[in-house]
């Protein structure tokens, strides 16, 4: 009977060794296919006016607590889009709202207190009338002694439609800041007069319920949201170890906190490459995931990132960022 025990516990140390041992093969980037090429790079807002995250909530005015201006853009119009395309970004991530008249407009905050010349939100005023708002109203670096935009942001709120006109082959990634559904169909409406070519260099996220409403209408769209990532992960998870890719998984875009990263299986290169062969996008934003607007803004933020790391980076700050990856090849921003 002690010798039975003796052979079954050997056996079962070979099998849960033999078992660790497939799990670290089928793991390690050690032994992934090699990967070329620099990483993606994803331009938060374009190139914008970055400001201090300390103590930052949901209702925070950010145009209120920015740092000395660098340069001359204003996020999420032409001009910082063409800067950040110039600077080396390969997508430009934009926000969108409503209008009174049911147009698309590019911008970001809940109402227009914080940034404009005028109260409320873009769903009480139409295109025409915030065509004629300051979105620069409102910046200031030293607590409203000087407001050094002032003037400068009239007329600069595009619509969507402008903007995919005016970049007619550059890659955006559009936000849907609110959590109704109609704006997902009314986006979903706008983006199926496309050709197929120009869907494929778009890709959508936001809430669950407009994005959900926007796949409905174009299942061809690349699209994120929290519940398309926790479909995709949860089960990566519990079973990528092995290998298994969950259909979630396919066809679709993650932003992945630098901090929750290596928890996942065959991070970095491995992991990455099932992704690619997935046809899904992976982006990685700074922190834990609290918010998910931190990117890696300096050189020094780069080197929190694994060596050679080849995958999607978010920044906000592409004119830093990009020269460290694409060196002289990337334009200097027209100021």
């Amino acid at each position: 009977m002690k010798r039975l025990k003796r052979i079954v516990r050997s056996k079962t140390f070979m099998i849960l060794a033999l078992l660790l041992v497939f799990i670290y093969l089928n793991n390690t980037s050690l032994l992934a296919k090699p990967r070329d090429g620099s990483p993606f790079l994803l331009a938060h807002r374009g190139l914008a006016q970055t400001f201090t995250m300390e103590g930052i909530t949901n209702d925070t005015c950010t145009a209120e607590r920015i740092y000395p201006p660098e340069h001359p853009y204003l996020e999420n119009t032409l001009p910082s889009m063409e800067a950040a395309f110039q600077a080396g970004a390969d997508m430009v991530e934009l926000d969108i709202k409503l209008t009174k008249d049911d147009q698309i407009a590019v911008f970001h905050d809940w109402t227009l207190d914080c940034r404009t010349n005028v109260k409320g939100m873009t769903t009480d005023y139409t295109m025409a009338e915030l065509k004629k708002v300051d979105i620069g109203y409102g910046y200031t670096a030293d607590g409203g002694q000087t407001y050094p935009f002032r003037g400068k942001g009239v007329g600069l709120m595009p619509t969507l439609d402008e903007v995919l006109k005016q970049f007619p082959d550059r890659s955006f990634l559009i936000h849907m800041k609110s959590s109704d559904p109609k704006e997902g169909t009314r986006l979903a409406d706008a983006m199926s007069a496309l050709p197929e070519q120009r869907l494929k260099q778009l890709a959508f996220y936001g809430g669950d319920e407009p994005v959900a409403a926007l796949k409905a209408k174009l299942p061809e769209a690349r699209v994120m949201s929290i519940a398309t990532m926790k479909r995709c992960l949860i089960p990566y998870l519990a079973a990528g170890w092995t290998g298994y890719m969950p259909s979630a998984c396919k066809h679709t875009e993650l932003h992945i906190p630098e901090k929750i990263a290596p928890l996942l299986w065959g991070w970095p290169n491995r992991f990455l490459n099932r992704m690619d062969k997935a046809d899904t996008r992976v982006i990685v934003v700074g922190g834990d995931g609290s918010d998910f607007s931190s990117g890696f803004d300096s050189p020094e933020d780069i080197k929190r990132l694994p060596a050679h790391y080849s995958g999607g980076i978010w920044t906000n700050r592409i004119d830093r960022i990009a020269p460290l990856f694409k060196g002289s090849s990337a334009e200097e921003p027209a100021t």
